[in-house]
């Protein structure tokens, strides 16, 4: 078995105690006397086991529709994908007039068997990693109709799986519920976060200036840095180090080793204090150059922007553009409209407000610690999150192969 399972049960496959069908190829045309109906796809069945119905519409003969019914009690297995396959989920009600795509395998359960026991196993092998080894994978991966119905299986009494699957159902639900509040709980975080940075930087006084005034410098990288990438040498900043919320640079370290002869990277060696945004994707994109990154590089995706220290803090700048106001400009551009990109003129016609020095400095250090305790918070509550996910996935496994006897835990 691909799980230890209890000795009380006795062991068999999915073809043993369902029927295994593949969907039907998607049909974009009428060939005659089709008719159209909804379908059932890989992206509605959730790894956790839940379904998300948001109908399309597909071609199929009345007769295919009829051998393609969806009913309760069916399992739905995702056939295909990386990342997607053995993905399963039970359906608690009958699906009127729908089919399913080739895409997703139906297993309909026998009499004896409880189709949400059948789930949650499939559930449970697949995180495990059972299904991703059993799948052989060289290319695209498939856990095509003949591998699902030679899968190993653990065949308790139906009333052991029906206690089974009561007893998860609710225990889930439970875990389920507390995972949906403290996802609510990460937004308003998030919004209060938005909401401090806002009002910060509303109540300064000075009038908005462009940056121009203030830069001693705004470029851009070069291009063909690929051709220098290196496993030694000097950090080389890319789109995607740019943080969506904060200034400080995230993300996987890429180097570069220039040969002496190219000096066009000079023009873009960062220093600390530089803000650089993000200019060709992710637009408002912020970030301030701190000392783990003096020396490197950026891309062409990247403007670097140097300020007068006399005149202005950089992380202070870099507050503002994080403000709902900094962020429409950068999105929409510093003189209205949408842009896909950013050009360096519309970098120096972006407007802050500069108010006296100390109180940039009073500010900056006002947010650093405010944001820093939010962040602190999210970040504890998605290890609860994730917790909590990790305690699902190893009930579900220790209930559907005997490890714990729910049979009286059920009411």
């Amino acid at each position: 078995m691909p799980l230890p399972i209890s000795d009380r049960w006795r062991r068999g496959q999915v073809k043993n105690v369902a029927d295994v069908k593949l969907g039907k190829m998607l049909q974009s045309d009428d060939t005659g006397d089709d008719v159209q109906a909804d379908y059932m796809r890989a992206a509605n069945v959730q790894p956790d086991g839940a379904l998300r119905l948001q109908p399309k519409q597909m071609w199929f003969k009345p007769s295919e529709l009829e051998g393609l019914s969806l009913k309760r009690g069916d399992v739905v297995v995702v056939e295909g994908g990386v990342g997607g396959f053995g993905r399963a989920a039970y359906l608690p009600n009958d699906l009127d007039g729908w089919g399913f795509q080739n895409s997703i395998n139906r297993i309909r359960p026998t009499a004896a068997t409880d189709g949400r026991f059948l789930a949650y196993y499939l559930i449970a092998l697949r995180a495990s990693g059972f299904i991703e080894r059993y799948c052989n994978i060289v290319s695209m991966p498939h856990l095509t109709a003949e591998k699902l119905a030679a899968l190993p299986v653990p065949v308790p009494d139906r009333s052991d799986q029906c206690a089974i699957a009561d007893f998860l159902d609710r225990e889930t639900a439970r875990i389920d519920t507390l995972i949906a509040e403290q996802q609510l709980f990460v937004g308003l975080l998030r919004e209060r976060r938005q909401a401090v940075i806002d009002s910060t930087v509303s109540v300064v006084k000075a009038e908005p200036v462009q940056l121009r005034r203030v830069i001693e410098l705004v470029t851009s990288g070069s291009r063909g840095w690929g051709d220098y990438y290196s496993d030694a040498g000097v950090r080389f900043l890319r789109i995607g180090n740019l943080p969506r919320t904060d200034l400080a640079i995230r993300g996987e370290v890429q180097l570069v080793d220039l040969p002496p002869d190219v000096t066009e990277g000079e023009r873009t060696r960062l220093v600390v204090g530089d803000v650089l945004f993000s200019i060709t994707a992710y637009l408002g994109s912020v970030a301030v150059v701190d000392d783990a990154w003096e020396g490197g590089y950026v891309s062409q995706h990247v403007a670097l922007c140097r300020l007068d220290p006399l005149r202005a803090n950089s992380r202070f700048v870099g507050w503002v553009m994080l403000t709902t106001d900094g962020q429409d400009q950068l999105r929409q551009g510093a003189a209205g409209g949408t842009k896909q990109q950013l050009g360096l003129d519309d970098i120096r016609e972006l407007r802050v407000p500069l108010p006296l020095l100390d109180e940039q400095h009073r500010i900056v250090a006002f947010l650093d610690e405010q944001t820093s305790k939010i962040d602190t918070l999210i970040a504890e509550t998605k290890v609860f999150i994730e917790l909590s996910r990790e305690r699902r996935t190893a009930l579900i496994t220790a209930a559907v192969t005997g490890q714990i006897d729910v049979r009286n835990e059920v009411a």
